[in-house]
């Protein structure tokens, strides 16, 4: 088992009240899957940028004939 490097400097009365005011047992808020609060702005994978005019490519080269 690894030792785990606290944040709290040295120790002296009680190590496990120390333990719980270490970052490691900090609140965190968990996001919604699904539901109220679950929209995100950013998609999963933001690499891909608009992906819906991406297959517009051959109308842009094609001349219009009227």
């Amino acid at each position: 088992m690894s030792k785990y490097q606290h944040k709290r400097g040295e120790i002296k009365d009680n190590a496990l009240e120390a333990l719980l005011h270490d970052p490691l047992f900090r609140q965190r808020i968990e996001k919604n899957k699904k539901g109220k609060g679950s929209y995100i702005r950013k998609g999963k994978n933001c690499k891909t940028s608009n992906w819906e005019a991406s297959g517009n490519g051959l109308i842009n080269v094609l001349p219009l004939v009227f």
